[in-house]
Order: C-alpha cells, then sequence, then structure tokens
C-alpha cells in the first residue's frame, strides 16, 4: 500500500510515523518536501556550537501530544521545563509585570493592568459590568473589536497584543475569538453578562504544572527520532506541482502514483492542491492567510546582566523595530548552565513586513541595538544567526473554525486523502501532532479494512 505524505514538517513526520506504526511493513510510505531538510518551521541550529532552536522553542506543557510522543520515541528524557519566571511588557518606553489572571492578556479585573494603562482605561475595565453587552450565541469577530470596544484600545496594545504577536505573529485586528480563544467564545455563548464575567469563566483552573515545556536538545532531536522511527523514503528538494485521481488512488506530480495521502502543506499548497478534487475545501483552505516572521539568535557574553525575567513583550505603536525578545538563559534552566548568555529576537506581525526587509547584518544590529534598549544594557555580541519564516503562520481570522468545517466536510467523503496542518485546529506543535494523528488514523482505518 503506497502511501504519500506531502510536506515533511512535525505535520507530515508524525502522520508518516503514525502510519508506519498502524500499518507495519504493508504500507509503503513516501514524504515529499519542497525544502531540502525536514522538520518545516521546526530548525534547530547551532551558536557557540550549542543547540538553539530557531523556530519555536517550545510547547504547551498542560497538554498531552508532545511528551506522550516523547516516550514513544525514547526521549522523554530530553523534556525540560522553564525556570518559572514571567516575562515583562515594554510599554510607553519602560518596562513593566506582565499581567496576571488574564486571558491571553484580556485581564479578568481592572487590578490586573495597573500601572500598564492608564486611568480613564482603568475605570472603563473597573465599570465593563455594568455595560449591556450585545454578543450572540456563534457570533466571532476579531479580538480587537470585543476587547477595545469593553476595555479600551489601550488594552489591547498594551497586554493584548504582545501575547497574540508572539502566538501567531499577528495582532487582535487579524485574529478572531473563536478560533484563538475557545474557551471565552463558549463563556460569551453560555451567556455572559459582561467581557469580565466571560474571562473569568474561561480562565484555566489554578495549576502547579509547568505551562510549557521544551526538548534539551532543541527540535531537532524530535525530528530526528521521527526520522529515524518512520521507514519511509524521503524525497526532498521536490514541490508537488499536482494532485489527481486516478485508477486506484492518486497521481502525485511528479513523483508518481500512490493509494493515499495525507496533504501536510500549509493552507495555500493546500488550496492550490485541492482545486480540480474538491473545490470547496479549496477555496475555504485559500481563504486562510499568512504571517511572516524572522528571528534572531543572539550569543552573549555569560556575565551580561539580563534581567531576571524570562522575555519581554513589546506593545503596539512603540518606536522598538522588535515585538519580542525570549531571554533563553534566564527562562531555561538547561541554557543557563551554557558558558555563553542567548537571546532570541522576534521581529514581523501580520500586515506589516517591513521590518524584513532588512538584510541579515541590519536585523542583527536592530537586535542589538532594541536589546540594549530594553534591558538599559551595553549589548557585546559574540555571534548572531537570522532565520526568516516566510509564510510561517497562519492567521486565525474570524470564521476560521468555520474554514476549517468546510474544509473538513469536503473530504469528508474520501477513505484515502486526508489533511493534516498548523492552519486546522491550532499553530502549536500539540496542536499539529493530533491532527496529523487524526489524519493518519483516517487513511490507516480505510486501508485496514479494505478488501483485499
Amino acid at each position: 500500500m503506497r502511501i504519500a505524505v506531502i510536506g515533511g514538517g512535525i505535520s507530515g513526520l508524525v502522520a508518516a510515523y503514525r502510519l508506519g506504526r498502524s500499518l507495519g511493513e504493508s504500507a509503503d510510505i513516501t514524504v515529499i518536501d519542497s525544502r531540502d531538510r525536514l522538520g518545516g518551521v521546526l530548525r534547530t541550529s547551532e551558536i557557540g556550537g550549542e543547540p538553539v532552536d530557531l523556530g519555536a522553542e517550545a510547547f504547551v506543557g498542560r497538554r498531552p501530544e508532545v511528551p506522550d510522543l516523547l516516550r514513544e520515541l525514547g526521549i522523554a528524557d530530553q523534556l525540560v521545563h522553564p525556570a518559572g519566571l514571567r516575562p515583562l511588557i515594554w510599554s510607553g518606553g519602560r518596562t513593566h509585570p506582565l499581567p496576571e489572571r488574564t486571558l491571553m492578556g484580556i485581564p479578568s479585573d481592572a487590578r490586573g493592568v495597573e500601572g500598564l494603562v492608564d486611568a480613564e482605561t482603568l475605570v472603563r475595565i473597573a465599570t465593563e459590568p455594568d455595560r449591556p453587552l450585545d454578543w450572540r450565541p456563534g457570533a466571532d469577530t476579531d479580538v480587537f473589536s470585543l476587547v477595545a470596544e469593553r476595555f479600551g484600545a489601550q488594552t489591547v496594545a498594551r497586554s493584548v497584543d504582545p501575547l497574540l504577536g508572539g502566538v501567531y505573529a499577528g495582532s487582535a485586528r487579524s485574529i478572531g475569538v473563536r478560533a484563538a480563544l475557545p474557551t471565552l467564545a463558549a463563556a460569551l455563548d453560555r451567556g455572559a453578562t459582561s467581557l469580565t464575567a466571560a474571562v473569568s469563566a474561561a480562565l484555566p483552573p489554578p495549576s502547579d504544572a509547568p505551562v510549557f515545556g521544551a526538548l534539551r536538545d532543541g527540535y531537532g532531536t524530535l525530528i530526528r527520532a521521527l526520522t529515524d522511527r518512520t521507514a519511509a523514503t524521503t524525497v526532498r528538494d521536490t514541490a508537488v506541482t499536482g494532485l489527481r485521481r486516478v485508477p486506484g488512488g492518486w497521481a502525485v506530480d511528479p513523483i508518481g502514483t500512490f493509494h493515499a495521502v495525507v496533504l501536510a502543506t500549509p493552507a495555500p499548497v493546500t488550496a492550490r492542491l485541492l482545486i480540480d478534487i474538491a473545490p470547496a475545501a479549496a477555496a475555504a483552505a485559500g481563504a486562510v492567510e499568512l504571517s511572516s516572521s524572522a528571528l534572531v539568535a543572539l550569543e552573549l557574553p555569560k556575565d551580561t546582566a539580563l534581567p531576571p525575567n524570562s522575555g519581554v513583550l513589546v506593545a503596539t505603536g512603540e518606536p522598538l523595530r522588535a515585538k519580542a525578545f525570549t531571554l533563553s538563559s534566564r527562562k531555561w534552566p538547561h541554557l543557563s548552565a551554557r558558558d555563553t548568555a542567548l537571546v532570541r529576537v522576534s521581529f514581523g506581525r501580520f500586515g506589516d513586513d517591513s521590518v524584513l526587509g532588512l538584510s541579515d547584518a541590519e536585523l542583527i544590529d536592530a537586535a542589538t541595538a532594541d536589546l540594549a534598549t530594553v534591558t538599559g544594557l551595553p549589548i557585546a555580541r559574540r555571534s548572531a544567526i537570522v532565520q526568516r519564516w516566510p509564510g510561517g503562520l497562519a492567521q486565525y481570522a474570524p470564521g476560521h473554525t468555520e474554514r476549517v468545517a468546510e474544509i473538513e466536510a469536503a473530504l469528508a467523503g474520501f477513505d484515502d486523502l486526508a489533511v493534516a496542518g498548523a492552519y486546522l485546529h491550532g499553530v502549536g506543535v500539540p496542536a499539529c501532532v493530533a491532527a496529523a494523528s487524526s489524519a493518519a488514523a483516517h487513511i490507516a482505518t480505510a486501508e485496514t479494512a479494505a478488501p483485499a
């Protein structure tokens, strides 16, 4: 049984691994990727002779998918957790503590953002429960429209946008409530009488469990383990130019014919490949926009007096070019033991790619200068790496859940075709692992049920 997995990122590799585990030697699996390497937007390089992640560095630790996968692959000893330090927010030319008891930066009361927003905004938040809330169950809107109307635009710029920018490389104006904040949408649907009440109802219960996890030697360890444990042929540096139904399966141009296919590709590529097969799914996938970003990893002297925080998030409207700083040597105990200090500086938000036009040298200089501004330190850079991610993150705009439902409904009649990827049910690695596992199970169930 020949199966093509188109896309060699984490979604494609997990799908191939799961298919191999389910079907065993009866499956001949081929993973195809247009890049010259596997891993997609997960990439581990080296700085100062040590591994450093140049894409995502962490995952939500309270979800089980990644820890379970690490145990399956025999690399559970790679799992590490952060030191428990909190980030800062850079706003108004200085740092502020990250507000507590918020939902993606949306405060549950005015006290949480004291010192970050002005007195007028604090009053607006405090009195919000007294104003009628107009919310229709099942409705969706962008996060900005909801939060700015109830809590003021300053709350969005200084508390919400910094967090959304880190997760989606987007902003409250480009992200929808229902897809990005499903617990908040559910609370509103249940009849919450105010945004304050909805946020309080949507907050997760207190827990001592680590919020995030990471891999000691970077995501490259996971990519290698998946590749090694999957008896699949890999085809790199090859873009799939077409997907056509043929007797007995699918023609994957220019590779060959297969009995089944998993599309673990970005939304625009998925749309292009499905246009003649499932036009409704193609239209829905084509409506998902992507955001580009860049990351600069800075190696600094060990004795650099970085703040005792996990990072610094930048509010909207600040004159800095960077959007966030991860003080990796502070955030992760295993990195603090190294002989040098490590800081990751992120650039790029949806709708504003101007800074991404800078050369690598200009990006490194901007990262160094902005880090000096937010820390108040002279930065003695030892070395640096630039990684660009064009179209790296899907934007979960208003209506996103409906678009995903349209894709899945349009493909429901295909037993030999499935989709996976970060544009479906979450941009994080755990969500990608879950979607890829579901896609593999769909194909495996159909293949094992098919008559010999």
